[in-house]
């Protein structure tokens, strides 16, 4: 356990009865020595993390999501956390507001990784019920064009980010262009984002299309983090299929909804929010000591609106 983020626990702990039992010595009682503080706070981290952990439900194998039009089949050492569990994580470990994770449908944990480790890093599984999203347009897309027109337009999702609470996210740059498997219908592509902290955050963005949607996997970790993240880019990419019937070939253009926006505008759609840390209610203390992940809150129409020159009403 890393000692950045040791005050972190220790304050959950303090914060949950029955978490970790502390003994309050009687004042009349004459002073014995004890441990070190930092002893104390190893000791204290070590027990609140461990108490999280064992409260989550860690699945390994074939997982099936979305009513069974989705199947996760997860390599060996990786594990799956539904909703539920997953929302633990993200609203409750990882600082982030509730309405910012509520389409969460779980969260991909890789293998030999601790969820309450300052290096920890995860992927988030979530589906966008936008309809048949046309991939005409991936061949041809400015993708540099396209970074600024998001630059542009993020002053508003931190505006409101800031209005809560939670810290701006700049948005850096590519950490990976955008690039489509036309075969697949798989589209890959990474973000640097800024928080004002030493170490700039990654976010690796996976997009599987499907007949009537597209599921989201975001690996969510830190820019040092990028190589690793990037091995196991490709496992992740072929862990989701859509099953027969609800795959993008299974497309029906006589009667299914057809998505307002292409490859571009799924791109451009992905907002911002943050990893800011262990534990909800504890955001100041994490400011110094995590990472950052990336979560919807922007509508997607209207930034697509903006993104594409439209002025609002």
């Amino acid at each position: 356990m890393k000692r950045s983020i040791i005050p972190a626990l220790i304050l959950f702990a303090s914060m949950s009865p029955g978490l970790i039992a502390q003994d309050v010595p009687d004042a009349s009682s004459p002073r014995e020595e004890s441990s070190s503080p930092s002893e104390t706070e190893e000791a204290n981290a070590s027990a609140a993390a461990a108490k999280f952990l064992a409260s989550l439900n860690f699945q390994s194998g074939p997982q099936t999501i979305l009513n069974g039009s989705v199947i996760l089949n997860l390599p060996d050492g990786f594990t799956f956390l539904s909703a539920s569990d997953a929302k633990k994580v993200l609203n409750g470990l990882w600082g982030n507001p509730p309405e910012a994770t509520e389409d969460a449908l779980g969260l991909i944990v890789p293998p030999k990784v601790s969820l309450t480790d300052e290096d920890s890093w995860a992927t988030v599984v979530s589906y966008e019920d936008s309809g048949y999203v046309s991939d005409e347009d991936a061949a041809k897309t400015d993708y540099d064009d396209l970074l600024k027109s998001m630059k542009e337009n993020s002053a508003a999702s931190n505006k409101a980010r800031k209005a809560k609470g939670y810290p701006t996210l700049e948005l850096v740059g590519w950490a990976l262009p955008p690039v489509y498997d036309k075969d697949l219908k798989v589209l890959y592509w990474a973000q640097e984002l800024h928080s004002g902290r030493e170490t700039n955050t990654l976010n690796y963005d996976v997009r599987v299309l499907g007949r009537k949607g597209v599921l989201s996997l975001n690996c969510v970790a830190g820019m040092d983090q990028l190589s690793e993240v990037k091995g196991h880019a490709p496992e992740i990419a072929g862990i989701a299929q859509f099953n027969t019937g609800h795959r993008y070939a299974d497309f029906n253009p006589s009667s299914d909804k057809k998505a307002a926006y292409g490859i571009a505008g799924l791109i451009a759609g992905t907002a911002i929010a943050a990893k800011t840390g262990f534990f909800k209610g504890i955001l100041v203390a994490l400011l110094a000591a995590k990472k950052f992940l990336v979560v919807a809150v922007l509508a997607l129409v209207g930034f697509v609106k903006r993104l594409f020159g439209r002025k609002d009403d």
